[in-house]
């Protein structure tokens, strides 16, 4: 038998998977819907991966892990498919998204420059700041 072969047998459940790749199962059903992967179906419809169904799962949680968003994940996966190599700066030069401020956080920060009127003259105010977004 062929490493090929091999290597494309589908083997691994979803719970498996999971502690493999420390993904949850939203996650890779997700990735599945992005077209990401195609894991093997058993006739009960559970769903069967293979070791380069993990590879590759692997390799998309590291760009994600990047802050690549999942269009460039599809872009990157389809060129390195068509025997393109893509480059680490590529990778690196993908905008990290800012993470977004909880509603407890955003009340919190609220009440505090409210309540201190000497924090309305600061640079970082939140209507010139945060709350900026929300006022267009």
């Amino acid at each position: 038998m062929r490493d090929e072969t091999r290597r494309n047998m589908p083997l691994f459940s979803m719970g498996t998977v999971t502690k493999l790749t420390e993904l949850t199962p939203r996650q890779v059903r997700y990735y599945e819907q992005q077209g990401l992967i195609r894991p093997a179906r058993t006739n009960g419809n559970q769903r069967l991966f293979s070791f380069n169904d993990v590879d590759r799962l692997l390799h998309v949680k590291t760009l994600m892990e990047k802050g690549v968003n999942i269009a460039g994940v599809k872009e990157m996966l389809q060129k390195e498919d068509q025997g393109e190599t893509v480059s680490a700066e590529v990778v690196e030069a993908q905008p990290v998204k800012k993470p977004e401020i909880s509603e407890a956080e955003l009340y919190k920060l609220l009440k505090r420059q409210l309540a201190d009127p000497s924090a309305r003259s600061n640079q970082n105010h939140l209507l010139r700041g945060e709350l900026s977004r929300f006022f267009h």
